[in-house]
């Protein structure tokens, strides 16, 4: 079992992934930069730009860490050795989601200009628009890309044609805003405004169910079920796939915010406030 471990991060850790190096890389939205965190707690931090908003995070086939950059229209790409790139997206994109999808490619999406994108190898970019203010996106296990639509109230689904569908979140205002997919073949997502968490059987109706807080980010769980940043109520929960939900408290402030499973399955949280925080496996 690995040890509770809580590091400080200063810029405001945000969201969290695991690199192909063993170590957690993480998005520090207000500070500009990349950092990076071992399983020892050594941290090593890397400056974007003062204004680039750095917001979510994932680790690519390429090998390196790809992150939006809400603050400056950019996709960013770092190296575990810590070299750096962008490639430049249309004047306020605001680009925030993103995730690799079914087909390898990375997927965004840009609040901004309300499309969800796709990033190739070769700098390609290729747009949708799909309006609603498009959120946080997974790869389904049907093959589509699963993304939220916060304004909408909405979940969508765009498949590798670009054919467009999207389904109604039961409760109005909802306010969704994290996704993921699981291995159980459903789709769960966060509904802030609400209150709630929703899991979608991939052919079957949305089911919803009330949590503690105001739900942020959701990861699944290798073991089954997910788990759930409550960023109104400084705690995480998980959830199992019957709907049974258990809390862990945070320090009061601590605006948990992104999540990741680790290779040895710890649970990473980023706290907004100012920590990284990994929980025993």
């Amino acid at each position: 079992m690995t040890a509770l471990l809580e590091v400080p991060v200063d810029g405001g850790p945000y969201a969290v992934a695991a690199g192909p190096d063993g170590a957690m890389w993480v998005t520090l939205v207000h500070g500009g930069a990349v950092a990076r965190v071992t399983n020892s707690g050594a941290l090593s931090t890397f400056a974007v730009a003062p204004d680039s908003r750095p917001s979510l995070i994932t680790a690519a086939r390429d090998g390196a860490l790809w992150f939006t950059r809400a603050g400056d229209d950019r996709i960013g790409r770092i190296t575990v050795d810590g070299d750096q790139s962008a490639v430049e997206l249309s004047t306020g994109s605001a680009p925030f989601g993103l995730t690799v999808g079914p087909d390898g490619a990375l997927w965004y999406t840009a609040t901004g200009t309300g499309v969800v994108g796709r990033l190739d190898d070769d700098g390609t970019v290729q747009e949708w628009p799909v309006g609603g203010l498009p959120s946080m996106i997974t790869a389904g296990p049907d093959g589509a890309l699963w993304f939220t639509l916060n304004q909408a109230g909405a979940i969508g689904r765009l498949d590798l044609d670009g054919r467009l569908t999207t389904r109604e979140v039961p409760t109005p205002r909802a306010g969704p805003v994290g996704i993921c997919a699981t291995h159980d073949d459903c789709v769960w997502f966060t509904a802030i405004a609400a209150e709630r968490i929703g899991r979608i059987p991939v052919d079957d109706a949305i089911q919803e169910l009330d949590m503690p807080g105001k739900p942020h980010a959701v990861v699944p769980d290798p073991v089954g079920g997910v788990w759930v940043s409550l960023w109104g109520a400084d705690q995480i929960a998980r959830v199992s796939a019957d709907g049974e939900v258990v809390t862990i408290d945070l320090p009061a402030g601590s605006e948990p915010h992104g999540m990741a499973v680790a290779a040895d399955g710890a649970l990473w949280v980023a706290l907004e406030a100012g920590y990284v925080l990994r929980l025993p496996v």
